[in-house]
């Protein structure tokens, strides 16, 4: 319990900071202020991400070097407000309050202050010293807001560093105020919001009533003026904590004033208009500004979504203009010239490990390595399509789409996620409150074309199509956007009778984007799927070898060929030999893995590489209705776990399995007999 004296709280942090620990800092900040960019900014490659204890929210957490110290920095998640409303709200207050950071860092955004501002009237009460990061200051310029920094920080009694986090300009001078304020060399004088006046007798009421029953570490002010505002978790809190008698006398309290939370929000807001007042002059009366002249396009009903299939377009067009050429130079210059090298080195070695290394190893993971150029690509258009702000005009776009489902713009913000992977577009749906709306979500959310899929269509696309391969690989990702589409039709037709969900969702400003942290992404990802190459699929490759092999050194004898033989019927409606209904089914585990076992199986080490070969085995018409099987076809097994984790049961999972197979043998069958037809 505390005693109710504020010095109790200045010795706690004295005795903190004396454990010898490393500097903490959080980064706090409302959704789109440039926190992560920050936090990508400082930490570098020195960050890794996990969860929160007990929550499914991500937790980042890293370190950076400053003036001869090395600091620790949380990544708090983005929230409007410290009110327990959300998981969000719940784990930012927290930490501040359980772990006591030496320093919270408020990133606020310089183009949007007022609202920013908020969250820094519940920071400043708090005991943890604060400093307030005003980023996108280019933004704000070209928004026409002016910004006295001075100002701004005498009326907030905290240290304001401007900010451009995406440049990297002011940082160094962050990083100065951070030293200033930890070495106790900037005293803090923070301004507080207060309450209206007619509910100022009753904070102090229910102060005296609650002084020594506050359990640390909640300080006694923040406390009371929490169950004023009808916070829950403070509520029930103090309900277990306080002597009966004491609580019906708080109770009692805070029924007379059940309009307490007006009165505490609007003493916040007064206080922000009085700091707007004195440090922000805003744009004249009826200028337009940059994100609103954007947006009259980028929002239209009609134009919204032609943009939207244009930018879809240009990744594509991107993609294969700069990676197939690339992928190309790869596949014949490394994989060809390191199965060359092998061969020549292995030429005294038996012939079954010259062929597990030259086919197995070097063929199989060589060919999924040629989709690194491609994959890179991909998530830097795609990181950047998100850091300028664009992602969530797209989700307000496709909102009328969602509709059609039972869904709204917020579903398609987890779907988004899903065209680096399917996994956390999975795991994405737990941002959506509604139970069916987030279970049609997960059921549809293996049709989006991950990065995975578009590599193996991107492979063959370019083998098969030359300079139409951007249009068959954008023919192919709208149709498996439609079968998405009627899918969840379908499912929200059935399983819910055509329920249907409102949706609010916030605007970003546009900005320029930050391409150390779109590099970063491209890093990490990257990084990954070299991981799983040399892991998984390098497994799977020579497991894919041994059932060639075995078990007499003949494929057409071998384990894999009988198996292939004895699928090969229903393969064949898709036009499909039994080498390829193969390689589809082993991309159960990896949808790389049907290039890998199709270099496994065809030796790619032969001259040409094995894009070459597959042309010169099958006809355009087969090569289509195999791409469009593997972008129907059913998900990789991790998604298909992370289906029954976040739908909580198997059954789902075999849902989205017959839902997937159905249509990806069904749409395959049409799009091969109708590509036949064509003389393909």
């Amino acid at each position: 319990m505390n005693d109710c004296h504020p010095a109790d709280v200045a010795v706690q942090k004295t005795e903190l900071r004396s454990q010898g620990r490393l500097p903490l800092i959080a980064l706090a900040g409302q959704p789109n202020m440039g926190k992560s960019t920050l936090f990508n900014l400082l930490t570098g490659l020195n960050q890794h991400v996990g969860n929160w204890p007990g929550k499914t929210i991500e937790r980042r957490e890293g370190t950076f070097h400053d003036n001869g110290r090395s600091l620790r920095l949380i990544d708090l998640p983005g929230t409007y407000s410290l009110t327990a409303n959300s998981p969000e709200e719940l784990i930012a207050r927290e930490f501040i309050l359980r772990e006591q950071p030496d320093l919270v860092i408020a990133v606020v955004s310089a183009a949007n202050l007022e609202r920013s501002l908020y969250l820094v009237a519940e920071l400043i009460s708090l005991p943890t010293p604060l400093v307030v990061a005003l980023n996108m200051m280019d933004v704000a310029e070209m928004e026409g807001y002016r910004i006295d920094v001075d100002i701004l920080q005498a009326a907030l009694g905290v240290p304001v560093v401007p900010l451009v986090a995406t440049r990297a300009q002011g940082v160094r001078e962050l990083l100065q105020v951070v030293d200033q304020v930890l070495k106790g060399e900037r005293v803090l004088m923070p301004r507080l919001p207060e309450i209206r006046a007619d509910h100022q007798q009753a904070l102090k009421d229910i102060q005296n009533l609650i002084c020594g029953y506050v359990p640390p570490p909640y300080p006694l002010e923040w406390t009371a003026l929490k169950l004023l505002e009808g916070d829950a978790e403070l509520t029930r809190l103090m309900q277990e904590t306080l002597p009966p008698e004491r609580w019906e006398a708080v109770h009692d309290l805070l029924r007379a004033h059940d309009d307490a939370l007006l009165a505490v929000a609007s003493g916040r807001y007064e206080w922000i208009n009085r700091v707007m007042r004195a440090a922000v002059a805003r744009p004249p009366v009826g200028q337009i500004s940059l994100t609103e002249r954007l947006d009259r396009w980028a929002t239209h009903p009609v134009l919204g979504f032609a943009i939207l299939a244009l930018i879809l377009g240009a990744v594509f067009w991107v993609t294969f203009t700069l990676g197939s050429p690339l992928q190309a130079w790869l596949e014949t210059h490394v994989v060809e010239g390191l199965a060359t090298l092998a061969a020549a080195g292995l030429a005294s070695a038996p012939p079954w490990l010259q062929s597990l290394v030259v086919d197995g190893i070097i063929g199989g993971v060589g060919s999924v390595i040629t989709f690194v150029p491609i994959l890179a690509i991909f998530f830097a258009a795609f990181g950047l399509l998100e850091d300028v702000g664009y992602m969530a005009r797209a989700a307000y776009v496709m909102d009328n789409f969602m509709h059609l489902m039972g869904l709204h713009g917020k579903s398609f913000l987890p779907l988004f996620l899903g065209f680096g992977c399917n996994v956390p577009a999975v795991m994405g749906t737990r941002v959506i409150d509604s139970w069916s709306a987030r279970l049609v979500t997960i059921l549809i959310a293996p049709f989006i074309p991950c990065t995975a899929r578009m590599a193996v269509v991107a492979f063959l696309a370019g083998a098969f199509f030359g300079q139409s391969a951007t249009l068959v690989s954008w023919g192919l990702a709208l149709l498996s956007l439609a079968m998405l589409v009627l899918s969840g039709v379908m499912l929200n037709g059935l399983l819910f009778k055509g329920k249907r969900s409102a949706f609010i969702m916030e605007m970003p400003l546009y900005h320029i984007p930050n391409w150390r942290t779109i590099a970063l992404l491209v890093w990490q990802r990257t990084l990954a799927f070299l991981k799983k190459a040399g892991t998984v699929i390098l497994g799977f490759s020579m497991l894919i070898w041994l059932l060639s092999t075995l078990p007499g050194g003949e494929l057409e004898n071998s384990f894999l060929a009988m198996f292939g033989k004895l699928v090969e019927p229903i393969g064949r409606w898709m036009g499909f030999d039994w080498r390829l209904t193969v390689a589809l089914l082993t991309s159960f585990l990896a949808k790389e893995n049907a290039i890998a076992t199709l270099s496994v199986v065809f030796g790619s080490s032969e001259e040409g590489g094995l894009s070459q070969i597959l042309v010169a085995t099958y006809s355009p018409a087969v090569a289509l209705s195999f791409l469009t099987a593997t972008m129907l076809f059913i998900p990789c097994a991790a998604t298909l776990a992370a289906i029954k984790q976040e739908a909580g049961s198997w059954r789902w999972a075999l849902v989205n399995i017959a839902l997937m197979l159905a249509l990806s043998i069904g749409v395959s069958s049409l799009v091969f007999w109708l590509a036949k037809g064509w003389g393909w």
